[in-house]
């Protein structure tokens, strides 16, 4: 999600949901993907605007298996980006075939590739050129103005791409209606019928990890994509801790450690981006309104931190 999977809430979330399973082995997100970056910018940008683009890419080794979402409508563009992030070290590249920005689809990018299947067919073939063996993958929707995902959906699996995540929502519909994840099965039927390997991930309207397990179970699909339930919960993929349960004094360390974080990595940026996550870290308490009125005021890591501070001090 633009402005807030960054790298600094990746790795906040790699710290976090990181726990030892029974087998030994490291658990967390399966996998996780990046900001959406535009290939155009990458290409063509004043060298002060590529620089920015590319720290939007940067990465840790924890936050692996690591995938770097793309955006052009010029398949030139892509085949140069996706080599990019493969020189990068990226383990995979995603295009984005559903973002309903208005800035974004004037490009012919993002949920306007729906109603241009021919040009899609380009944008995938000149990313899979582009990524040599790493896999490539779409996120997209079920439609545009309405569900056309029998006619969309195998466009994309006649490419041969690794995963397709499908959101279950048409362009128009935004966020404005449930999600209709009855959209998602509708999908792995499609991919099975084609006798394709793609796997399909849900996503929409997706408030915690037990709920995205239910809905694996009931649409048959081989995963979900988690995005609005991770605001403010680094702790989301970790079994035995969550936002809700976490000691007030924790939860506020983290928030101040993560806005660190970002001012380390994002300087760039602006710092308002930083806040979205306090609503989600600051509620459920006795005070937690007016200690976000205040944490909305700041603009540094260090005005948090004070604030932070004097609110736990006078509780």
């Amino acid at each position: 999600m633009a402005d807030v999977t960054d790298a600094a809430f990746r790795r906040m979330i790699a710290k976090y949901s990181a726990h030892k399973r029974a087998d030994g082995t490291v658990g967390g997100p399966d996998v996780m993907w990046t900001e959406f970056v535009s290939a155009d910018g990458l290409l063509r940008a004043t060298p002060e605007g590529r620089k920015k683009l590319l720290a939007d890419l940067k990465y840790s080794e924890e936050e692996r298996p690591i995938v770097a979402q793309l955006f052009t409508a010029v398949p030139e563009h892509m085949e140069k980006a996706a080599r990019l992030c493969r020189e990068l070290g990226f383990d995979g590249v995603d295009i984005n075939m559903g973002c309903p920005d208005r800035s974004i689809e004037k490009q012919g990018c993002g949920a306007a590739m729906i109603k241009n299947p021919d040009n899609a067919r380009e944008i995938i073939r000149a990313a899979k050129r582009g990524a040599g063996d790493l896999p490539v993958s779409i996120k997209t929707r079920i439609g545009y103005n309405k569900d056309i995902l029998d006619e969309w959906l195998p466009v994309i699996l006649r490419e041969d791409v690794a995963a397709v995540t499908v959101h279950a929502r048409t362009r128009k519909e935004m966020s404005k209606v449930p999600a209709r994840w009855e959209h998602v099965a509708a999908a792995v039927a499609i991919r099975d019928a084609l006798g394709s390997h793609t796997l399909i991930l849900g996503n929409g309207d997706v408030p915690s990890l037990e709920d995205a397990h239910n809905k694996v179970k009931s649409t048959g699909a081989d995963g979900v994509m988690l995005g609005r339930a991770i605001f403010g919960n680094p702790w989301l993929f970790h079994p035995n801790k969550d936002l809700s349960t976490a000691p007030l004094a924790e939860r506020l360390r983290v928030m101040v450690e993560h806005t660190a974080l970002f001012e380390k990595l994002l300087s760039h940026k602006n710092f308002a981006i930083m806040k979205k996550h306090y609503k989600a870290y600051a509620q459920g308490f006795d005070g937690a309104k007016e200690l976000r009125v205040k944490l909305m005021e700041t603009h540094t890591a260090a005005e948090v931190g004070d604030i932070v501070t004097h609110f736990l001090q006078t509780r």
